[in-house]
């Protein structure tokens, strides 16, 4: 797969941050001139990083040169310290490249609470800029796993009017997934040229169509964020209103929703990859509400996880989902085409053995219908099962 996207280099090492001989530490690089939009997690804990990353965009006026990423550390929980931590990171990669310390964005994920060590990260920094590379985003995307099982790499080519363009990302996610902004750490570049604007909006209605439709646990992260870099390296511009907009923007969010769905499918411990649809809500919000009850509910998630087609526990999630004037007898429930309930029952074509072939499959789709307006919504979610419990209780071990 061809993921090299002009104008952006990347550069791995081993900082020997959670284990010795790992990779844990990215630098990217970003070619003069290029733009970017970020958005960072909403969660009031949030780590130092994100917060100095933020500042930095503003200061950097959205022309920052480096992305600076480290797995092992969150670097949140850690108050003043963290961020004189997080800013001494930027400063010492800014010294070695000889620009400002504002001109480096920091990430961090892992372990919560634990000061992020400056030194050994500015040690590595060398044979991190020593890597860097066109065809690093195989290698970098492992080095921001944490507890994922692959890597979460996607790029495309996007022909607009007999010129193309690239959008190559990578993502880290499996545990503490629960979108509020992004739950995860996703960085994606285009050597497209589009100004800031429209470059916030693009970024903005791909992450509302793609991170922010899943979820794993329910739990939003303190360090979760998500770059959107254009480097303007092919030539081809892309202004607001324009074809090429629009052409462009469903290429970007149809590759961050493979990179938010590679997230659910690598979710701690799941064996299952749900979508839960909802339709005919007086309102994208009611069916957002809908699904998200369903996918956050426990006893759904462990009979997912058993393959048990226990549909009152559906039925039961989205009766507490909070909508006023719920009319139950006009809900209905497919499990993967099999009609479950009807009426507020039972359907009466559903059988026990239709139940279970039904959730036999990896995949499921779980399609609700509220059958009182036109709007729908659509979340992405996992099983509960005991690898889940094992892996979250033995992770800091």
């Amino acid at each position: 797969m061809n993921t090299e996207v002009a104008g952006v280099q990347l550069g791995v090492a081993q900082a020997g941050i959670k284990e010795a001989a790992h990779d844990d530490l990215v630098v990217i690089a970003l070619a003069p001139g290029t733009r970017t939009s970020a958005l960072v997690t909403q969660n009031a804990f949030r780590a130092a990083p994100a917060q100095l990353a933020e500042a930095h965009l503003v200061l950097a006026e959205a022309l920052p040169r480096y992305l600076l990423i480290n797995t092992g550390n969150a670097n949140a929980g850690t108050g003043e310290a963290g961020m004189q931590s997080a800013g001494d990171c930027c400063a010492a990669l800014a010294q070695l490249t000889e620009t400002d310390a504002t001109a480096v964005l920091p990430f961090s994920t892992g372990v919560i609470g634990e000061l992020l060590p400056a030194g050994q990260i500015s040690a590595a920094l060398p044979a991190a800029l020593d890597d860097l590379r066109d065809t690093g985003w195989e290698r970098a995307a492992g080095a921001i796993l944490t507890t994922d099982t692959r890597a979460k790499l996607r790029s495309t080519e996007v022909e607009l009017h007999r010129q193309r363009c690239r959008i190559t990302g990578i993502a880290k996610g499996a545990g503490m997934i629960c979108p509020n902004m992004a739950t995860m750490l996703a960085f994606v570049a285009t050597d497209a040229a589009i100004e800031a604007p429209l470059l916030d909006e693009l970024l903005l209605d791909a992450v509302q169509a793609s991170f922010n439709r899943i979820t794993v646990d329910g739990d939003t992260s303190t360090n979760d964020a998500v770059t959107l870099s254009a480097t303007g390296q092919s030539g081809i511009e892309i202004t607001a209103g324009s074809e090429h907009a629009e052409h462009f923007a469903r290429a970007l969010t149809t590759l961050m929703i493979e990179l938010a769905q590679d997230i659910v499918r690598d979710g701690e411990g799941a064996s299952k990859f749900v979508e839960i649809r909802v339709i005919g809500g007086e309102s994208e919000a009611a069916c957002d509400q809908v699904a998200r009850t369903v996918a956050h509910s426990p006893l759904v998630k462990t009979a997912l996880f058993a393959s048990d087609p226990n549909w009152g526990r559906i039925l039961a999630a989205i009766g507490r989902a909070g909508l006023e004037d719920l009319d139950t007898d006009s809900v209905s429930i497919h499990l993967n085409d099999v009609l479950i309930a009807e009426h507020g029952a039972r359907a009466a074509s559903y059988t026990e053995e239709k139940g279970q072939e039904a959730m036999a499959p990896g995949d499921l789709l779980i399609d609700i219908a509220l059958n009182r307006g036109d709007a729908e919504a659509v979340i992405w979610t996992t099983d509960l099962s005991y690898d889940y419990v094992r892996i979250n209780a033995e992770y800091r071990t």
